[in-house]
């Protein structure tokens, strides 16, 4: 069976999960799992349901790697997980197909290769953030989490997580607020 993941990263990027769910049922996908969630979120669950519901001789089909893995050990996972399934993966945008040898090679070069990208860009955009603080013209970006919100709610005795779901932040970037402003945070 060919089963099918697609995800985009927010609730406005409609159009983006519209095309990914058009082009793989138009590859023949029959049972199709799909998801709005950041792939840095800790919580993926319709990639959980859909690992859980996957079986030996099924094919994992995606649109882009990217859709899918959020870095190479998260790939690496996620192949050691389909394997022990005996379940395949195949990335349309790539033409790849683990399900042959030189697919799963082909995936491998891929993933480590993007990796790679993805550290020389972090690295380059590190060094711009630091040349532009040397010469005053970086102000961060704007915060996204009202501060006093946060002080009310955990005043109110709510936990971290609680308050990051009321104001739609991670658990972590609440507790950096809370940290700052008990100044536990300098």
């Amino acid at each position: 069976m060919l089963i099918g993941y697609a995800r985009t990263s927010t609730i406005d990027q409609v159009a983006g999960l519209d095309a990914q769910i058009r082009d793989l049922r138009a590859a023949g996908v029959e049972e199709l799992f799909q998801e709005q969630v950041s792939s840095v979120a800790e919580d993926r669950p319709e990639l959980a349901r859909m690992l859980a519901f996957i079986r030996r001789g099924d094919i994992l089909v995606v649109t882009k790697l990217d859709r899918l893995a959020r870095s190479v050990a998260d790939l690496m996972s996620l192949l050691n997980h389909l394997t022990a399934k005996g379940a395949d993966l195949r990335i349309m945008n790539l033409g790849v197909d683990t399900s042959t040898p030189t697919g799963k090679l082909m995936l491998t070069v891929l993933a480590g290769v993007g990796q790679f990208e993805r550290e020389i860009m972090l690295e380059r955009q590190r060094e711009g953030i630091a040349k532009a603080q040397a010469e005053g013209k970086y102000q961060g970006r704007k915060a996204s989490i009202d501060r006093a919100e946060v002080a009310r709610l955990a005043a109110e005795g709510l936990g971290d997580s609680e308050i990051g779901r009321r104001l739609g932040a991670s658990r972590v970037s609440v507790w950096r607020i809370r940290q700052e402003l008990s100044g536990a945070g300098h």
